[in-house]
């Protein structure tokens, strides 16, 4: 093999092609996709220089295995999977360097799920609508352009570079995964079709997340919620939109949401909450806050801008 590149030894649970998503088109139906915790693909990709966009790996609870095809260097970040290049124990949230030759391997998560792995100038992937984004769904993006997840015996191409310093993410960047977590909600103009009494039940009772969750949305067992209406005319769906089906359970919608929604919605969840809830395993307590919409702005801008995203 003369290309240079990441060999797929094995491709863990489930391994994803990632950037930041498929922007514009939702409009024929096609959900934007992208990292599911961008926080932490963001820094990756930073941490190699990288543009802040450049295609990368999203590990979902562990178990990949690579070899390197190339000299270059590697990011790792999200979720701790005690990973190890060539049987050594390698630090997370932090660069690394590849010879020809290497072994990486990815263990199984034991804080967050979602582990990131950025390379030098990204991934050399052709994109589909403008983005390489995995969705299994819509079978679209990915390595091959067709939504699957890499499998053994996949090849991920890219280019050759000399070592570079060791780069890390300042301690304080670095989130607890396992920290109680307290999701901020921004109210919306479907807000009021909830009694004041059972919108209080959000932010009163502690919600535990179903095993029922993946890519496209969150749901959420606890305490129901009932509103006043059972149903909407079905309107397009943003990122973080705390749905309220007709059995009263929250649901928290994500990357690969679909692009169109009749439920009541109760709310809409903090940008930067959302990625810290796509870590999070089946059974783990939430509570809610209320933020108020300039204040998510202003923490927003911040955010994209301290990222030059």
């Amino acid at each position: 093999m003369t290309q240079s590149g990441l060999k797929v030894i094995k491709p863990g649970v489930l391994t994803l092609v990632q950037d930041l998503g498929r922007f514009a088109y939702q409009h024929i139906g096609l959900s934007p996709g992208g990292a599911a915790d961008e926080h932490a693909f963001l820094w990756a990709n930073r941490l190699l220089s990288n543009r802040p966009n450049s295609p990368a790996l999203e590990i979902c609870f562990g178990g990949l295995q690579l070899e390197a095809f190339a000299k270059t260097n590697i990011a790792i970040t999200g979720a701790e999977m005690n990973a190890t290049l060539n049987e050594r124990p390698i630090k997370n949230w932090q660069t690394h360097t590849l010879n020809v030759g290497d072994k990486l391997k990815f263990a199984h998560a034991t804080s967050g799920i979602r582990s990131y792995l950025a390379i030098q100038d990204g991934f050399q992937l052709q994109p589909s609508f403008g983005s390489v984004a995995t969705v299994m769904r819509e079978k679209m993006g990915g390595l091959d352009g067709d939504g699957s997840p890499l499998k053994a015996g996949d090849f991920l191409p890219c280019t050759e570079h000399k070592p570079k310093l060791t780069t890390h993410v300042p301690p304080l960047f670095i989130p607890d995964y396992q920290q109680p977590l307290i999701l901020s909600v921004i109210p919306s103009e479907q807000t009021d079709q909830v009694d004041a009494a059972e919108l209080e039940k959000l932010y009163h009772w502690t919600y535990r997340i179903s095993p029922q969750s993946d890519r496209m949305g969150i749901r959420l067992e606890g305490e129901p919620i009932r509103p006043k209406l059972n149903g909407i005319i079905s309107e397009g769906i943003a990122y973080g939109t705390i749905q309220l089906p007709p059995d009263g359970q929250p649901i928290i919608l994500l990357k690969d949401r679909q692009t169109m929604g009749g439920y009541p919605k109760l709310g809409t969840l903090f940008v930067l909450d959302a990625f810290l809830l796509s870590q999070q395993q089946a059974h783990t307590e939430v509570r809610f806050t209320q933020m108020s919409l300039e204040e998510a702005q202003e923490k927003l801008r911040y955010f994209y801008r301290f990222f030059g995203a």
